[in-house]
């Protein structure tokens, strides 16, 4: 078995608030949160407004908490078993999670460091006007498309995200933006779709957020996991605590290979990959990458109970 957690974007009013009124360890989770963060994150995910769950600096720690939330509720079920884990992995942000899951993070600290991440790639979003495009395209025609935009504007655009078979976001600065959508068509790629982010995210560009962690991460703790965590940079799964430091610092500009991720994880052993987390998004690129593997969501209460079943 596997776990995976999301990143941004998977956020919604709502989200965990029936995990926590179910399973007084997930309450905890929410308790400690709230502690940390300043204020009552379950009233929040409870009531909203949607647009306090976009802020960055809230937005990451909550989808952190929830997914937490979610693991900890899987447990008292016994639907989750950490004897049973072979290793844990993420997009993005959730690749924090997969840190608290696997041990090698206090759920604090944590929440801390997401919140950090989350001020300082917002600081780096406002300093450059920016954003990121989601291309239907495989890698060397994105990658194509990345350099004709950097040569006719001279600014920064990269892959971002591999996050599936024909799935590729792009990001960098708003001119070359611009640029690639209007010669997207000349390499072959159809409708490029700009994304509702900040700015451009695993680029560049977010170097000062990078920094900002790295000054974070000093004072935090960083033990060798239970089970090894698969690094959204590398693509490799790793128990070494020095390399899960750099790593974590490097992915907020390098790009998240995720569909490696996923063979990774079934190159480790993984038939079943279970998803404690606000939506199903992950699944459903699991599934397109490795169709063979068993995909359970559990994005609420009904979800933790149905995986116990299941187990």
């Amino acid at each position: 078995m596997a776990l995976v957690f999301p990143g941004q974007g998977a956020q919604h009013v709502g989200m965990g608030v029936d995990v926590a009124e179910a399973w007084p360890a997930a309450r905890k989770v929410f308790d400690l949160a709230s502690d940390v963060l300043g204020l009552d994150l379950l009233a929040v995910c409870r009531e909203g407004p949607a647009e306090e769950l976009v802020r960055t600096d809230l937005q990451q720690p909550a989808i952190l908490a929830v997914g937490a939330a979610v693991t900890e509720a899987l447990r008292a079920t016994g639907a989750l078993k950490d004897e049973d884990l072979v290793c844990t992995f993420g997009l993005s942000l959730g690749e924090f999670t997969a840190l608290w899951a696997a041990g090698a993070l206090d759920l604090a600290d944590a929440l801390r460091l997401v919140r950090e991440r989350g001020l300082g790639m917002q600081e780096a979003s406002e300093a450059v006007p920016s954003g990121m495009l989601a291309l239907r395209a495989e890698v060397p025609a994105a990658e194509a498309l990345c350099a004709a935009a950097r040569e006719a504007t001279g600014g920064v655009l990269v892959v971002a995200n591999l996050n599936a078979p024909g799935q590729v976001v792009i990001s960098g600065d708003l001119p070359a933006i611009e640029a690639a959508e209007k010669v997207a068509g000349e390499h072959g790629i159809r409708r490029p779709t700009r994304l509702p982010v900040a700015g451009a995210f695993h680029s560049p560009l977010m170097q000062p957020g990078a920094d900002r962690l790295a000054r974070v991460l000093e004072g935090v703790e960083v033990r060798a996991p239970r089970v090894p965590v698969i690094s959204n940079v590398t693509a490799a799964p790793t128990t070494d605590p020095a390399a899960i430091r750099q790593q974590l610092i490097d992915q907020v500009t390098h790009p998240v290979r995720f569909v490696e991720c996923v063979e990774a994880a079934v190159k480790a052993g993984v038939t079943r990959v279970v998803e404690p987390a606000p939506g199903r998004v992950l699944g459903s690129l699991v599934r397109r990458i490795a169709g063979d593997v068993e995909v359970v969501g559990a994005p609420d209460a009904e979800g933790v109970r149905a995986a116990g079943g299941a187990a």
